[in-house]
């Protein structure tokens, strides 16, 4: 297993020479920026559209020697490190023989999208999914406080997090874990905010952050093979998003009824498949999903098949199959394409934000008059949509008649048991 890992890591290290668009003309701004006014001072102004945990890993690199690109991958790629360790306790809470949890691990470690998002795209999806899956392992061993303070962590760094929200919610209602666990997760996103506001950074600002992120793009799909690929390029975005956001709602509402209403004992199996239905199901109906979205479903889908493997093999091959795909058309982006922070009518500043002196760098929410629309619904989009709803379908599904077969106490594949604490 440690050869394995070195070697994942050196896969890693091969591809740090690799810029994204998105290092160009946002993360390499955000270093610089911070570099030339003050380190940690720097944080004062408004010059990117991350929440500040992630800021703070990247004004600890300006004290360092080492490269900017070199640096930020290093953070996502420690953070796949902590990504598979959890996932090896989970599985473990299932398997007492280690060579399976191991086997998880690895996978999970050795995914191409998740390599690629933190060693190619130098992306911090990493970071949010290590600290949510270490919520769900939490919340698996009943340990609700550290759960909560992990859940708090992974919504610090990325909104993205609340796609395992859902989950939060059915176990509160089951009484799994008490409601004052949930204060928790504002709590810790509150305090990760004192940094900030010590060095002088408005509090509007650091409250508003999610906010603005949710307004910074009105497309149905930022190619995130979703529900809306099947949807004409002519579709009205101002009509249907609004409609897309409340079916999610109603969708998500009832799935929590669904379980409640259920009345069977939760498991760690059940508790899994709701995590892995949440993480996939939600980032498919929402609206202005990018293609990153489905990363939690990447890893919390291989975690299911551990658990349930002849039902759910074949889904963690499908997420993968149009996650990856739907990656490289930004990694590798096409010669006449527009770069992001680069459209037509915006600049190139990096963020988004006020720079000192009032100057302002905006990227346009919509195409220009006439632009051709690079999310536009394609056939090759059409058919990752396909797959994913398969996937999308067969965890549901699989979770619907898992929660219809109640389980008689105490069977020692269903107990929450860590095989770890007992060696």
């Amino acid at each position: 297993m440690a050869t394995a890992v070195v070697l994942a890591v050196v896969v890693r290290v091969a591809m740090f020479d690799h810029e994204s668009t998105d290092y160009k003309f946002f993360v390499k701004g955000w270093y610089e920026f911070i570099s030339t006014h003050g380190g940690f001072g720097a944080l004062k102004y408004s010059f990117a559209d991350y929440n500040v945990p992630y800021l703070y890993l990247i004004a600890a690199l300006t004290y360092l020697p080492i490269p900017a690109l070199t640096g930020i991958k290093i953070i996502s790629v420690a953070f796949d490190l902590v990504l598979a360790y959890f996932t090896y306790r989970i599985v473990a809470l299932r398997h007492t023989d280690r060579r399976l949890p191991a086997l998880a691990a690895l996978i999970v470690l050795s995914l191409p999208t998740v390599a690629a998002n933190s060693a190619m795209w130098g992306q911090a999806d990493s970071i949010y999914a290590a600290f949510g899956l270490g919520g769900v392992y939490f919340l698996l061993r009943r340990r609700p406080w550290p759960a909560g303070v992990f859940f708090g962590l992974s919504l610090a760094f990325k909104l993205q997090a609340v796609f395992l929200f859902p989950l939060l919610l059915v176990l509160a209602l089951k009484k799994w874990i008490p409601w004052r666990v949930l204060m928790a997760v504002p709590g810790v996103v509150l305090l990760l905010d004192v940094p900030a506001l010590l060095v002088g950074a408005p509090i509007g600002r650091l409250l508003s952050v999610y906010a603005d992120q949710t307004s910074s793009y009105t497309q149905l799909s930022l190619h995130a093979p979703s529900i809306y690929q099947f949807l004409p390029a002519s579709a009205d975005a101002e009509v249907i998003r609004p409609i897309g956001i409340a079916v999610t709602g109603l969708v998500i509402l009832g799935l929590c009824l669904g379980v409640l209403l259920s009345r069977v004992r939760l498991t760690t199996a059940k508790v899994v498949l709701l995590g892995a239905t949440s993480a996939v199901l939600v980032p498919f109906l929402l609206p202005s999903m990018h293609e990153r979205y489905f990363y939690l479903a990447e890893v919390l889908t291989v975690i299911a098949a551990f658990h349930l493997p002849r039902r759910l093999w074949y889904v963690p091959v499908l997420v993968q199959v149009a996650s990856l795909l739907a990656y490289l058309h930004v990694l590798f982006p096409a010669e006449d394409s527009s770069p992001p922070g680069d459209l037509p009518g915006g600049t190139s500043l990096p963020g988004g934000g006020a720079m000192p002196g009032g100057t302002t760098g905006e990227m346009p929410s919509e195409m220009p008059a006439g632009m051709p629309n690079p999310f536009a619904p394609t056939l090759e989009f059409r058919i990752l949509a396909a797959l994913m709803a398969v996937a999308v379908v067969s965890v549901a599904w699989t979770a619907f008649c898992e929660f219809r077969r109640d389980s008689p106490l105490g069977p020692p594949e269903t107990q929450t048991h860590d095989a770890l604490s007992t060696r």
